[in-house]
């Protein structure tokens, strides 16, 4: 699809001029305070939260100052808010369940496992070189003939390397520890974790070794991971073995050293004609009879308001998981929130307590993370739980499309834009974020190869690198030129998760269809399916604009609106979710409907599509990437897209804005943040701002304000060296994007 169409097409609702700026040229420019489903802002945003001149304060202060020594003696208190690491992103949550039939679906977070984040890049390099001394000592093994015995006798080296212990550092907190625990554990199954007082130490484990003299070395981690999962009646398989003498050996081997955790059966494939190992995780025993509210009360939920800067949502969930001791999936929130802004959001965290997490604030505070408004409630957040998000952004470098020399001018067009906006609205489109802006090939691309289960296809597609010699693109065209994926590992930064679990898998698997599937199943269900929808957005987005061009900004015959509860054929008394409704040729006439509730259909296998050209329209998009038969399922990859309706429109509410001096603007935020006046709605006048008409624009001079009416005109000039900026206040609706909605009123990319 490269070369096609823009992501977001370039078709508007409102014909007014526009004008050329820039946005987020510092986080603080872009604010962004969730909206619950009460109506109420999270949280009031702080004095501190003024777009300005100065750079931004970095969220890891004193990364670059001295590190602790690799090798850490028992004295040494190893503690998280004492190690000065350099922030690392993370796109994903977790690596599936071991087993070849992937039985295991609730595996832990892999951010969770993180060893540089969580012992810190020195450590984590000590342990990695520890380890490849282990594999060095074992390697002369390599091709003795495999049996139980020989493994029980070793050579000279390995016995010398048997001995050898790497100590971690000393861990006061248990919570901690059992992190530690767990982490290396996933990321070095041949390693055993021994705790001495607090003091962690790692060593080559002899059990690991003899499974691997049994089974492959691939399948002995994979086992060992499954074991670490402790999901009772949970199933690991191994590959198929037609000889029974071996398989006897695998089975004493389980028995005699996880006999009392799992239970190991053969079971043959007629079809394949092999016969295979299954072990099963042991149940805990019938649970005893409690009340049906006994299993709330079990569990602690803590609320809190995030604020962070220039973070991601999962990579600020990562972090403080690591801190806490608990997985990224124990924290739940309504929505994700851009990175290169301010932005403050809802979250409840499971199994932590409120007095803990307050313990934990000032670690938190050296990542660019604020917490406040910590509390107990009953239960977790769920995703979509919001009303919307406030947004308050500063536009700057303002210039006209055209040649307009005055600010009454640009005062004018500014007007002009934003109460076009203001009242009809803006095409709700996906942004550019939804398909990864700046990438060579874009998120859709690989969609679209997924949906046709072309897997080695979308393999190529997501490893292809971007111009320059950035360490993430050499390790992407070193895969791309070599087909070496454990090279291509070492080569990719430890930042990039997705890439570093689909190479190990395509390292275990190898590059072919197999083994590209299986690395597709390496990343969690939300990070596979987040492809597929993207290409189902971009369909929507070009939908939207088509339906625009050719049928014009009425609701028409065919088109599906929303039909509220209380309309015609539906009840008072049923559900307040509205249904899809088709305008009859009748309705279109009389203009029942209007075009803001016209809905499009997201690509799904459970939607209905308009009984008009737009209905045909879709039918040949799909018929143009070869999907005129899909069913939305990738089967392999245990996806599903039922799909869903967007609105055709969305509107901004609770509107102002102001347009003035560059450095001006960043005032003008510092006073709206101080005094709060989102809670109302309202931007703080200037003395003598006209308050007949939204935030009054005014232009700033020489400590002066010059207003402006749009009547007359204004003889100030605006110097190249200090060009206006429009401070903007609005709502928008849940999953609208504010980078759309500002395309609308400046008719360009922001």
């Amino acid at each position: 699809m490269k070369g096609e169409a823009p992501s977001v097409p370039e078709c508007y609702i409102s014909e007014h001029e526009g004008f050329y700026g820039t946005i987020k040229n510092s986080t603080r420019d872009f604010i962004v305070t969730e909206i619950d489903i009460h109506g109420q802002m999270v949280t009031k945003p702080s004095v501190s939260d003024v777009p300005q001149s100065s750079s931004i304060i970095e969220a890891c202060p004193g990364a670059k100052s001295e590190r602790k020594k690799n090798i850490i003696s028992p004295k040494h208190q190893h503690n998280l808010k004492e190690e000065k690491c350099t922030p690392v992103v993370k796109d994903v949550d977790s690596e599936p369940g071991p087993g070849q039939n992937g039985d295991i679906t609730s595996t832990p977070s892999q951010d969770c496992f993180d060893l540089s984040l969580i012992l810190g890049q020195s450590v984590c390099e000590e342990l990695e070189q520890f380890t490849a001394l282990l594999r060095e000592a074992s390697s002369p093994n390599d091709g003795v003939e495999k049996k139980l015995a020989n493994q029980e006798s070793s050579n000279g080296s390995e016995k010398k390397m048997a001995n050898q212990e790497l100590s971690l550092g000393s861990f006061p907190d248990k919570h901690q520890r059992a992190n530690v625990h767990r982490a290396v554990r996933h990321n070095f199954p041949f390693l055993l974790t021994v705790t001495n007082q607090s003091e962690i130490r790692v060593k080559e484990d002899p059990d690991f070794k003899l499974l691997s003299g049994l089974v492959s070395e691939e399948e002995a981690e994979d086992f060992f991971r499954f074991i670490d999962t402790k999901m009772p009646n949970s199933v690991y398989t191994f590959r198929g073995d037609d000889s029974k003498e071996h398989r006897t050996a695998v089975h004493h081997f389980l028995s005699r050293r996880f006999g009392k955790l799992v239970e190991t059966k053969s079971f043959s494939d007629q079809q394949q004609k092999t016969t295979a190992i299954t072990v099963r995780l042991r149940g805990k025993g019938k649970p005893r009879k409690r009340m049906a509210d006994d299993s709330k009360g079990e569990e602690v939920y803590t609320a809190f308001t995030l604020r962070k800067e220039n973070l991601e949502t999962l990579e600020a969930t990562s972090y403080m998981a690591a801190v806490l001791g608990v997985l990224p999936s124990d924290f739940t929130y309504a929505g994700i929130k851009d990175k290169r802004a301010v932005t403050y959001q809802s979250m409840v965290v499971k199994k932590i307590s409120p007095q803990r997490l307050r313990e934990k604030a000032s670690e938190f505070e050296k990542r660019g993370m604020v917490l406040s408004s910590v509390r107990s409630v009953p239960e977790p957040l769920h995703l979509g739980r919001l009303q919307g998000n406030h947004f308050d952004l500063v536009v700057r470098d303002l210039r006209p499309h055209q040649g307009h020399d005055t600010l009454m001018e640009l005062d004018s067009l500014v007007q002009e834009a934003v109460e076009n906006v203001k009242v009809r609205g803006f095409v709700n489109y996906y942004g550019p974020q939804r398909f990864g802006t700046g990438q060579s090939v874009q998120s859709d691309s690989v969609g679209l190869a997924l949906l046709k289960e072309e897997m080695v296809a979308a393999v190529h597609l997501f490893f292809t690198p971007e111009e320059g010699d950035d360490p993430q693109s050499v390790a992407k065209r070193h895969f791309l030129q070599t087909y070496n994926a454990k090279e291509a590992l070492s080569l990719m930064p430890m930042s990039k998760a997705r890439e570093r679990l689909m190479l190990r898998a395509l390292h275990r698997y190898g590059t072919g269809p197999e083994g590209c599937t299986r690395a597709w199943l390496s990343l969690p269900h939300g990070m596979r399916v987040f492809y597929p929808h993207a290409y189902c957005s971009r369909v929507w987005n070009e939908a939207a604009a088509h339906r625009l061009t050719t049928l014009g900004d009425r609701a028409r015959q065919g088109d599906l609106v929303w039909k509220q509860r209380g309309e015609e054929g539906i009840e008072m008394g049923e559900p307040s979710l509205p249904q899809i409704h088709v305008v009859t040729a009748a309705e279109e006439e009389e203009e029942v409907y209007s075009l803001g509730q016209v809905v499009l259909p997201m690509l799904g296998s459970s939607v209905k599509y308009p009984e008009n050209p737009v209905g045909g329209w879709y039918q040949e998009r799909l018929a143009r990437d070869g999907l005129q038969s899909c069913r939305f399922r990738v089967t392999p990859l245990k996806l599903n897209l039922p799909g869903c309706y967007r609105p055709l429109l969305a509107i901004p509410r609770n509107l102002t804005y102001r347009l003035e001096q560059g450095q001006r603007a960043g005032e003008r935020q510092q006073e709206s943040n101080g005094k709060s006046p989102q809670a109302s709605g309202a931007v703080p006048q200037h003395p003598g701002a006209d308050t007949t008409r939204p935030a009054g624009l005014e232009r700033q001079k020489g400590g002066e304000s010059v207003q402006g009416d749009g009547e007359g005109k204004s003889a100030v000039q605006y110097p190249d060296t200090d060009t206006p900026s429009l401070t903007l206040n609005f709502d928008l609706d849940s999953s609208c994007y504010a980078t759309v909605c500002l395309r609308e009123v400046m008719k360009c990319d922001p």
